[in-house]
């Protein structure tokens, strides 16, 4: 057995003694072995990138021979290059703190066992989709992931808005998977393959291969990177499929650590960094790639500046950064995607377990508006904050700094007009990230409490077992930026990828290193300015915000309703999917099948019954008469006929 081994089933594992042994265990033993083992995943994957990214060495390990049908073939193997290596890290640091942190945080839930057993799951089913070697085992592990989360953001299933907000987020994601599966269905039909390795190894071939699509001849690579997308949006929320994503926020703050930081939203990324070979010869999907990311950007950042739910304002704040890694990919620039993949993994799961330590201070009070003044109460939960924001606006020399710019700086490069796009709105929510961002700092933390005493009173710091894992992650928001850069994106990326992302010299991260100074300089100016507009408009002047809403009310209620997406599917989908139900419910299934079909068999059988009831009185005359009835009627039936006895 492999360390890989250890890395991909240790979790899995876990699940299971979890599950299925957890009240023998007690809450304590299911939490300590699902930990251990996740524990054990990430430390091996620290030495797994070490071994693959900088001592070049690549795997390819079976695990079982799989499937044999006809000309469809493939195995579950674990295939370990650069991106998968990365991926490893990503999962299991994040899942592991996680996993530490959900001692503390979930130490009064009386489910502690399940909800173990339903991280280690979800863990699980994450390592599957970046381990894949071919398209089927990577939906195997998609679909995993999305049944993992469904369990998790509806744990607390008493609840009515959480059970809404699980199957809110499964069925979201279902339309996104059904252009994912018609991507692999497509690119089998094309290639006779769904093994990656063969896939890209064909590509040229079909370069200029057409075929028909819902009546019309279209390119084929581009219509397949097209479907894959659509897969990609859902998972990772882009602008349309995105609705799921605030609701998740009603499963526990570590789910939505574990969701909105580096595991769930960042498999579409993943999808496509891995399908970069095919969207190289797909620009017309490249083109949709980047408008419908930065469209993304700039829609949840302005949601975002309006916000007053701690969570929600982070959760949309995800929504935002993973527009940005979809303008990295429309750009051709994969591995800044990647990068600001692995950095935001840090300060966004920093944020996230920092809001969670807020949270459980605040007796489960989660609207800013009721918080403020906590920064001398809960300092250690203050300064993760102030740490996890100065990442995510950008602060020089921070992780969000040198991945975030770069995507930023590459738009730009493309010198075209998607491009201009793409790097427009990347530099505008820049701007609204760091307003937003500031905002919750302020509200949170500074000026004077505005909970009752009641609450106050009880305001204490988080226990060491959920501040640790919150220190750990303030080192990585700090320092992954400048110790990874020059490998994800620098000169030394084309040895550090190795074939596993598309990289070519003088390709446009080469460019982006050649723009304007002012360019490169211009994401720092956006962050600064929202800074000072955020510190006049919670610090100096107070008052401001609300009589902005009130002048412009239709603005406010507009971003504060989240630009109606929610009120608009419920009129075009909702409504005429119940109303179609009920019709098919009440009419189609209670009135004519049951009412023709058994209900109606059954009627009519027992009125028959009361008619013929009747006969039965009990009198022998009564039967006596029926007889002769019954030989008059024989006798006349034969006479008639002209039949004989």
């Amino acid at each position: 057995m492999s360390q890989f081994h250890i890395i991909v089933f240790g979790p899995l594992l876990g699940f299971l003694i979890a599950g299925l042994f957890g009240r023998r265990l007690g809450d304590r033993g299911a939490m300590g072995v699902t930990t251990g083992l996740v524990t054990l995943s990430a430390v091996l994957s620290a030495f797994a990138l070490k071994d693959v990214a900088f001592d070049h060495n690549q795997y390819r390990i079976l695990v079982l021979e799989w499937v044999r049908s006809g000309t469809l073939s493939f195995d579950w193997v674990l295939n370990i290059d650069t991106l998968t290596a990365v991926m490893l890290v990503v999962v299991n640091t994040v899942s592991a703190l996680v996993h530490w942190y959900s001692i503390g945080y979930m130490s009064h839930d009386p489910h502690r066992s399940r909800f173990f057993a339903y991280l280690s799951l979800f863990t699980f089913a994450m390592l599957m989709l970046v381990t894949s070697d071919n398209l089927v085992q990577m939906f195997f592990g998609w679909e995993g992931v999305g049944l993992a989360s469904y369990l998790l953001i509806g744990f607390w299933f008493k609840k009515p808005s959480a059970n809404a907000a699980a199957i809110k987020a499964f069925v979201v994601n279902r339309v996104g998977d059904f252009g994912f599966s018609l991507g692999i269905f497509a690119l089998f039909m094309l290639t006779g393959s769904v093994v990656f390795a063969d896939i890209f190894a064909s590509l040229d071939g079909f370069a200029d291969a057409r075929f028909i699509f819902l009546g019309h001849e279209v390119h084929a690579l581009t219509t397949i990177a097209v479907l894959l997308f659509i897969g990609a949006m859902g998972k990772s929320a882009q602008l349309f499929l995105h609705t799921w994503l605030p609701d998740a926020m009603e499963g526990p703050t570590p789910v939505s650590a574990l969701i909105h930081a580096a595991t769930m939203v960042t498999a579409g990324v993943f999808l496509m960094a891995r399908m970069s070979p095919i969207l190289e010869l797909a620009p017309g999907a490249m083109t949709l790639i980047m408008v419908i990311g930065g469209a993304t950007a700039f829609f949840a950042a302005s949601v975002g500046l309006v916000q007053n739910d701690i969570k929600r304002v982070i959760a949309y704040s995800t929504c935002s950064q993973l527009g940005y890694m979809f303008v990295a990919i429309g750009a051709s620039a994969y591995g800044a995607a990647i990068f600001h993949l692995f950095t935001h993994a840090f300060f966004k799961a920093l944020l996230f377990l920092g809001a969670g330590s807020v949270i459980h201070a605040m007796s489960d009070e989660q609207d800013m508006r009721k918080m403020g003044g906590l920064s001398k109460m809960i300092p250690l939960t203050y300064v993760m904050m102030m740490v996890g924001t100065l990442a995510l606006t950008g602060f020089p020399y921070t992780a969000g700094f040198f991945s975030k710019d770069m995507i930023i700086e590459a738009a730009f490069a493309t010198h075209n007009s998607m491009g201009s796009f793409g790097f427009l709105m990347t530099v505008v929510a820049a701007f609204m990230t760091s307003f937003y961002s500031w905002r919750l700092v302020f509200m949170t933390f500074h000026g004077t409490p505005r909970a009752d005493e009641k609450v106050m009173s009880h305001v204490h710091e988080s226990p060491a077992v959920m501040w640790v894992p919150l220190a750990i992650l303030a080192v990585g928001a700090i320092a992954a930026g400048f110790v990874f850069s020059e490998y994800f994106i620098g000169h030394d990326r084309f040895d550090f990828w190795a074939g596993a992302l598309v990289t070519s010299h003088g390709d446009v991260m080469d460019e982006a290193h050649h723009i304007p100074g002012w360019i490169k300089w211009l994401p720092t100016g956006m962050m600064a300015l929202g800074f000072l507009l955020s510190v006049l408009f919670y610090v100096v002047k107070p008052g401001i915000p609300k009589s902005m809403a009130a002048t412009f009310p239709g603005a406010y209620k507009f971003l504060l309703n989240k630009w109606y997406f929610d009120e608009l599917y419920d009129r075009i989908f909702v409504r005429p999917a119940f109303w179609l139900g009920r019709v098919l419910w009440i009419r189609g299934d209670q009135k004519t099948i049951d009412g023709f079909g058994p209900d109606g068999i059954a009627a009519s059988v027992l009125a028959a019954a009361k008619r013929i009831r009747v006969l039965q009185s009990g009198y022998v005359y009564h039967y006596a008469f029926a007889m002769l009835i019954g030989i008059a009627i024989v006798i006349s039936y034969f006479v008639l006929t002209g039949g004989g006895f």
